[in-house]
Parts: structure tokens; C-alpha cells; sequence
């Protein structure tokens, strides 16, 4: 059992690498606290820790109840909403992922549809709306958030990645593949319309990191192929490909396109590429995750 869970593993690095690189910044909705340390009794600093965090909770708790005074006078006041919806995510960012409950996230649900409804042109709002959803399990609203972004800006990359990792843990591939296929088909036309509305690059690399987490290795290939023919300075295409071969544990094929993708990268993101690269699968477990993943919150299209 072992072997199958490892390459698992590798193929969720894969798909994190790849998206990490195309362009994509999601704003995590409970992201901020997985990273948070548990303070621990042993800790020689924990008092000190503990203090902080109580004077920091206290003070968050003074600022939502602020905006929200505010807001009972001036319901569609933008400052007030941001600063309870900052607030409420900062309180969220100092419990531990298994210390949030369902009612923790819901808080956020409402000031997060006021800033959609004010700010119809911001898709990040209604990302984050759909992240809250999804992470309280009302995947049918993520979804329905995802789709009022991409009806009228069907490029969106963060409300593309959104909706195919939705429907890819529903377990629907073909469903996430669809929606990247149709989105490359009508990409030519809403470019004239809107030049540079859909980054045909990103789509593609995302469609790729698809097939590649359901291990169809060749058609994920050949999308890449397609997408280094397209545009060979642009160095998302390349490095996807070379993940794609590591993966498969093909190093001599993957290493000359790991040094492809850094010379053609933005300086800021060679050395996450030549670590990617020289980061190695354990020989005694095969398809083994490696032991770090490249983490650079977004890049621009060279």
C-alpha cells in the first residue's frame, strides 16, 4: 500500500508546483492558521505566547465590535466591511485548524457577500466567498460563487483553479477538464475582445496539472508540449513538463527542462526551480513526495 500513497503524494506535489508557478494567488480562508505553531505548556516561552495572543484576541475582538457599530448605521459602508472581514480572518488565523468550527467561518459569509455585491469587478472577494462555502461544506454555493466570476470573466485563473479543485473533490476529472477545455476554445475570441483576458499559457499548464493528478501522463505531456510550442520563452510550460518527467522518474529527460525554466524564469523564482530540481526521490520508495515544495505566491507571465 505503501507505493500507491506515495505516488499520490507526488502527484498532489505535482499539481501544487505547477499552479504555484502559473500565476495563481488564492486567498486561503483558513490558510493563515495551518501554518500557526501549537503552543505548548514545555514551551519555555509559552507563557509569553499566551499573553500575546490573549492581548491580540482581545484587541481584534474590540475592532469587530467597532465596524460592526459602524455598520449598523452604515450597512454598506466598504471600509467598515474590509476591516471586519480582516479582523474576523486574523481571529480565525490564531485558532489551530482543529480548534475552527463551522460557526468561526460563517462570520465571515456576510461581509464577504456585501464586498461581492459592492464590488462586482473583484473576483477576489467572491473567490474567498466560495472558499468559505466550500470549507463549510455548501459546495453547490462555491460552486455558484466560482460561476458568477467566470460567466463574466471566464480567464479568471484563481476562479478556474477554485472551481477545477472543487470539482476534483467531488471527484468529477472530467467535469475540471471540460471546463479548462472550453475556456482554451473560446480563448481566441475573448482575447480580441479583451486582449490579455485569458492567459492561454495558465489555462493550459492548469489543464496539464489535471491530467497529471489523474495519471494520464501522456496527455498531460502533449498539453504542455502544446503550450512550450506556443510561447518557448515562457518558462511555466517548461517547468511543469520537467516536474512531469521527475514524477515519472525520468530525470535524464527532466533535468535539461529544469535548467530550461530557470534560465528563462524571472530571477526571483530560479532558485525555487533549481531546488524543485535537485530535490530527489528516495530509491528505497519509489514515487516518494520530495521533501519541500516551491512556494512562490504568484509570478508574472514572462
Amino acid at each position: 500500500m505503501a507505493q500507491p500513497r506515495n505516488r499520490l503524494v507526488v502527484q498532489v506535489f505535482l499539481v501544487i508546483a505547477v499552479l504555484a508557478f502559473i500565476g495563481i494567488s488564492i486567498l486561503p480562508i483558513i490558510g493563515a492558521f495551518n501554518n500557526q505553531p501549537a503552543i505548548s505548556p514545555n514551551n519555555a516561552n509559552s507563557n509569553n505566547s499566551n499573553v500575546a495572543a490573549s492581548g491580540q484576541k482581545t484587541k481584534l475582538e474590540d475592532e469587530v465590535r467597532g465596524y460592526e457599530l459602524v455598520l449598523q448605521r452604515e450597512p454598506e459602508n466598504q471600509t467598515a466591511l474590509k476591516g471586519l472581514l480582516q479582523a474576523r480572518l486574523q481571529l480565525l488565523s490564531l485558532k489551530s485548524q482543529a480548534e475552527v468550527k463551522p460557526a468561526d467561518i460563517q462570520v465571515v459569509i456576510e461581509p464577504l457577500e456585501k464586498l461581492v455585491k459592492l464590488n462586482p469587478q473583484e473576483s477576489d472577494y467572491a473567490v474567498l466567498l466560495a472558499q468559505a462555502k466550500q470549507q463549510l461544506g455548501d459546495k453547490e454555493g462555491a460552486a455558484q460563487a466560482y460561476r458568477s466570476i467566470l460567466t463574466t470573466k471566464p480567464g479568471d485563473l484563481k476562479a478556474l483553479q477554485g472551481m477545477v479543485s472543487l470539482q476534483l473533490s467531488e471527484k468529477r476529472p472530467e467535469a475540471a477538464i471540460g471546463l479548462l477545455q472550453d475556456t482554451l476554445t473560446a480563448a481566441n475570441q475573448a482575447n480580441t475582445i479583451q486582449p490579455g483576458s485569458v492567459d492561454v499559457i495558465a489555462v493550459q499548464v492548469l489543464l496539464g496539472s489535471v491530467y497529471a493528478s489523474q495519471k494520464n501522463f501522456t496527455q498531460a505531456a502533449s498539453v504542455y508540449d502544446q503550450a512550450i510550442q506556443k510561447d518557448g520563452k515562457d518558462f511555466r510550460p517548461v517547468f511543469a513538463k520537467a516536474m512531469l518527467l521527475k514524477e515519472e522518474g525520468k530525470m535524464d529527460e527532466a533535468k535539461p527542462l529544469f535548467e530550461s525554466a530557470s534560465a528563462l524564469a524571472p530571477a526571483q523564482y530560479k532558485d525555487e526551480i533549481n531546488k524543485a530540481a535537485t530535490l530527489a526521490v528516495p530509491t528505497s520508495a519509489p514515487g516518494a513526495a520530495p521533501a519541500s515544495t516551491p512556494s512562490p505566491e504568484s509570478t508574472p507571465s514572462p
